[in-house]
């Protein structure tokens, strides 16, 4: 066979592949885990935030700091997730507040 008659078909080949199956897009930053109100706090327990006390109020304000931007139920929400018992965080009440710290 021809070299043009076979690149015009690998070129033809892969132009109809790219309408039916669509173009492959670049990967963007965002990791699946690094979606959400969790993944924001994911985020901050790998940034070693949680190495100190903290509430929802400071949870919020540095999850805000990151573009993470959620009402307080769904932060508190998902605080509730990781602080479950194979999570990586812990919860308890302190002075009549609920405060998170990273497990160790």
């Amino acid at each position: 066979m021809d070299q043009t008659y076979m690149n015009s078909t690998d070129e033809r080949l892969t132009r109809l592949e790219a309408a039916v199956f669509g173009r492959k897009r670049a990967s963007t930053k965002v990791r699946h885990t690094d979606v959400g109100p969790t993944g924001g706090l994911r985020t901050l327990i790998a940034q070693g935030f949680f190495k100190s006390k903290r509430n929802l109020a400071d949870s919020r304000a540095a999850l805000e700091k990151n573009d993470y931007h959620y009402s307080a139920q769904a932060v508190d929400m998902a605080l509730k997730r990781l602080s479950k018992r194979d999570g990586p965080l812990v919860s308890f009440k302190q002075g009549g507040k609920k405060l998170y710290a990273k497990r160790k």
